[in-house]
């Protein structure tokens, strides 16, 4: 096979070195790339929003099948520029992307089809927005209805602070167009999971849990981020929560998606609130979890090529059972300083090869460009993703560490906290 990943992150880097594994991969192309897929396979200059143009490239190169990694080519409607030119996409449809690109869409869906999320609204004016919080009790959880890179939610600790939310996103236009409506939603305690199912309109395969960082500093302090680590397996989410998470909410979301004329095919990530009531949504996400993925394809034993295209093809039925390392596996992601607000870009960044020399340590490539004298530097927020597998999660966070210590960047930092939870 020749096979396309759209994208340019950390999520795709680790696709492409699990794809690139496969016996059936004679190829790897990514649009547009970085500097470690790059060491994978050709990259194209197209742009993950340019969905005719990858549509065209995927066409003309005869590519058997296109992996989507960011939202922002999903909901740009790269799947569906794809099925006119009859070239098979591992990923969602303009139409289903929904699930990700509207929080109101998702909300509104899981009340029609009974899945459990949290009591909501949906305002577009900041007045009747603060009304409808009246007496409420804190925290108040505020979000932006469109996509904003992972960084559109709010948690208000007082009134005062989500009023000044409400402000800040439908005045001030802090997220731009994404915001220009609101979801307030009551604050769900628990403990939080991310968990993932391969779909194919139909046909849901359930693969691992992840645990997830959001802050953007230890304790989980400072402000939601994309992500700044993850681990697998993620001890709160037990087999019987697995069961209850599909029954619950994966496959009436499958029956629902179809039953409304948008069926779903692709990786399902349902960010999870786990109680003692079982699992409820927080949201969803209609591609794989950054740095989650990196995390799980690092346990994965299974060929992926062959089941990407199974569902892209909507034959996940006949797919075989996936095989996963037992071991636990974690993601350190290293960021430049400033982030998430304004990242400090263009910073050098050495010894990534002294980093993947360390045992069981792999680094992938998230936020970097490298220059025409081979020089690497930082060029995003979140640059570098250290991934590491141990025989205990406490053995695979100091591979990480270890492999963090190695990379010489004065330019980024990281949190020294990454699994604290299953940890103890």
């Amino acid at each position: 096979m020749k096979i396309l990943i759209v994208g340019s992150g950390g999520r795709e880097h680790a696709l492409g070195w699990k794809l690139s594994q496969s016996p059936t991969v004679s190829e790897l192309i990514s649009a547009p790339g970085n500097p470690g897929l790059a060491e994978l396979g050709r990259c194209v200059p197209i742009k993950v929003d340019q969905p005719n143009e990858l549509a065209a490239f995927a066409m003309r190169e005869q590519v058997d099948l296109v992996v989507i990694g960011p939202e922002a080519a999903a909901a740009a409607g790269l799947a569906d520029s794809l099925a006119k030119v009859g070239v098979p996409c591992f990923g969602p449809s303009q139409a289903a992307a929904e699930l990700e690109s509207s929080k109101a869409f998702m909300k509104d869906f899981c009340a029609r089809h009974g899945i459990p999320t949290a009591e909501y609204k949906v305002f577009d004016d900041a007045i009747r927005a603060k009304a409808y919080l009246g007496d409420r009790e804190p925290p108040f959880v505020i979000k932006a209805d469109g996509l904003a890179a992972g960084k559109g939610v709010i948690i208000a600790e007082t009134r005062r602070e989500a009023d000044a939310a409400i402000d800040e996103v439908l005045f001030l236009k802090k997220f731009g167009t994404a915001g220009q409506r609101i979801v307030i939603e009551d604050f769900l305690p628990g403990e939080e999971a991310s968990f993932f199912a391969l779909c194919d309109g139909e046909t849901a395969i359930p693969l691992q849990a992840a645990q997830d960082h959001k802050r953007a500093y230890d304790g989980d302090k400072g402000p939601n981020t994309g992500g700044m680590g993850a681990y697998s397996p993620a001890p709160v989410f037990s087999d019987v929560v697995r069961d209850q998470t599909m029954e619950r909410i994966i496959l009436p979301t499958l029956r629902g998606m179809k039953a409304e004329g948008r069926p779903f095919v692709g990786v399902l990530f349902a960010g999870l609130m786990i109680s003692a009531d079982g699992p409820k949504l927080i949201e969803f996400n209609v591609r794989f979890g950054d740095p989650e993925c990196q995390t799980l394809m690092r346990r994965l034993k299974s060929d992926l090529a062959t089941v990407l295209l199974a569902a892209a093809k909507g034959e996940l039925k006949n797919a075989p059972v996936l095989e996963w390392d037992t071991r636990p596996a974690v993601t350190v992601v290293y960021a430049a300083q400033g982030y998430p607000d304004e990242p400090l870009a263009g910073s050098v960044i050495r010894g990534l090869a002294d980093a993947d020399a360390i045992d069981q340590v792999k680094v992938f490539h998230a936020g970097t460009r490298l220059d025409e004298d081979g020089t690497l530097r930082a060029n995003g927020g979140r640059a570098l993703n250290i991934t590491a597998i141990g025989d205990t999660l406490r053995e695979a966070v100091d591979r990480a560490y270890a492999g963090v210590a190695a990379i010489n960047w004065p330019g980024g930092f990281c949190r020294r906290d990454i699994g604290w939870r299953a940890l103890g």
